[in-house]
């Protein structure tokens, strides 16, 4: 077991941890937690770079656990009103859809590699940045004016973008 797959299973610990004090309205925990989690990130990625300590294993649960954060958190901030619905529903049934694709496409003996492309990435961090400012706003009890509202309606186009590019990377894996 390498200090980077430590880190990022130390990183699944934190999704329960942060539902809890998000369930317990302590935003301040929340929001802490949810940096701890975005700096380990960073962490065992520069770890398993720098020191050689890159695993299959860690290449699977690194983004797993990232996934698992990010759509907890946004599932939970829905449910107690600071995000759309809509939004939260646009962005698990993105990654819904690219698990299932996966699993068809293995299933169908045509394994598909799912590789981060730019809008994902660019999906991903407008996700976090999203995640950030909504928890923040209430930790610290202020407001970013505007870029909540910039923010939800940029990640509802880069989710949409996204899923369009992995469906014709799908598509046409498939069609061989």
């Amino acid at each position: 077991m390498t200090i980077p797959n430590i880190i990022t299973f130390m990183r699944f610990l934190m999704v329960p941890a942060v539902v809890y004090a998000l369930l317990l309205g302590e935003m301040m925990p929340a929001f802490v937690i949810f940096v701890i989690a975005g700096i380990s990130d960073g962490v065992d990625g520069f770890i398993a770079r720098q020191f050689n300590q890159q695993s299959e294993l860690g290449a699977y649960l690194d983004p797993i656990a990232d996934k698992l954060l990010l759509v907890t958190v946004f599932i939970m901030l829905a449910i107690l009103g600071f995000l759309p619905h809509w939004l939260v529903v646009l962005v698990v049934s993105r990654d819904v859809l690219i698990v299932i694709a996966v699993i068809l496409s293995s299933v169908m003996a045509q394994p598909v590699a799912v590789n981060p492309i730019f809008v994902s990435k660019a999906n991903t961090a407008f996700q976090i940045a999203l995640a950030s400012v909504v928890l923040a706003e209430l930790a610290f009890g202020v407001t970013f004016g505007d870029l909540r509202l910039i923010l939800i309606y940029s990640v509802a186009a880069l989710t949409i973008l996204s899923a369009a590019a992995y469906l014709k990377v799908w598509v046409d894996h498939m069609a061989g």
